[in-house]
This record gives C-alpha cells, structure tokens and sequence, in this order.
C-alpha cells in the first residue's frame, strides 16, 4: 500500500513501536496517534516497519485490534501482488545473503507454467531454479521457503542431512511447508458441484 503524504504531515501525539505479529513481514510496528484523524485508520510499510496511523481519542484495546486488523489486511494485499521473474532474482538474491551469506548464486530465477506436481526445481550445473505458477498469489513466507529449499540445492544437490541442515536457517521452513501441505491435501478433497444444497 503506498504511503499517504497527506498523513505524514503533523506531529503525531504519540509513537510507540511493537514486535510485530506472528507472519507480518515486517520486523515492527509504530502506532501513531493523530487529534487530527477522527474515525479512519491506515497502515503502510516504510522500510522493515509498518507504521499505522489511528485518531488519537483510540483506547489501548481498539489500538491492538486496530493494528492486528491493519496488519492482516497489508499481508492480504502483498500476497495477491504477482511478482515478476526480474523481482524473483532480486528477492533470491537478498535471501541468498541473508541465509547462505550469498553463497548461493543462481544464474536464473523464473516461473513456469509447466510444474504441477512440484512447488519448485533447480538444476544446480546450470543454476537455472523454476517455480511452479501456482505459488502466485500465496503468502511471501512460503514463496521465499521454495526459494530457499531452491538456492539451498545450488550448494547441495540432494535432500540429505547437510541439505536440511541448511534449510534449518529459514526461521518459517515448518510453517510454510504446513501451508502447502494444507493445499495439497484441500486439492485432494472431493469437490461439490457448485449451488447443490444439501
């Protein structure tokens, strides 16, 4: 969500800064009050921080319930953004440096169209890593765990312990595997014939 100019303007009465909640993407959150601001509530990203903006006349309560709102519905909105093959190298290369001090250094980064049975491949002799089109549109947490179980084989081909033993960096490896463990096993359910009441 692009930043407001318009609510960066003023003092605000009171900024706090919070760890962020489970899945946020972002690294805190400042509340700023505003006498100004009388009923609405906004939220954007500035850096590795979320900044959400509330009237100042907020309890402590509505602020919590406000910032989790707030917090979901960015994470809701940056989950529907598709990234593009050029932003899929960049973001390889940042989790590269960030869990592999940049060891890992694919040559090419893309999606494809071609991978239904597999989230991701990787041919390590040519450093080539493919991700499946159906990652798009899910949470950023799991696109970066395929990215990384993807770079983790560019300096192990294999699954063996030194494998997962790499992936053990990623902080969100056993969550994100549960997500897409969760749309496998929703893709196997059987499927009710749309408008058939029972």
């Amino acid at each position: 969500m692009p930043a407001d100019p318009l609510h960066r303007a003023g003092n605000p009465q009171r900024s706090m800064t919070s760890p962020p909640s489970p899945g946020s993407g972002a690294s805190a959150v400042e509340v700023r009050r505003s006498a100004r601001r009388r009923r609405t509530v906004s939220a954007y990203r500035e850096g590795d921080r979320t900044v959400v903006l509330i009237p100042a006349r907020m309890s402590e309560a509505e602020e919590q319930r406000w910032v989790n709102v707030m917090l979901d519905k960015l994470a809701a909105q940056e989950s529907k953004r598709v990234l593009g093959d050029a932003e899929l190298v960049e973001r390889a290369e940042r989790l590269s440096e960030q869990y592999f001090d940049g060891r890992a250094r694919p040559a090419s980064v893309r999606w494809v169209t071609n991978q239904n049975t597999r989230w991701g491949s990787c041919t390590p002799a040519e450093g080539s890593i493919r991700l499946s089109h159906r990652l798009q549109g899910m949470p950023e947490y799991v696109v970066d765990y395929v990215l990384v179980h993807e770079l983790a084989h560019l300096l192990v081909p294999g699954h063996g312990p030194n494998f997962w033993q790499l992936l053990e960096a990623y902080p969100r490896t056993e969550r994100a595997r549960g997500y897409l463990e969760g749309v496998v096993a929703a893709d196997r359910l059987p499927h009710q014939p749309a408008g058939r009441d029972e």
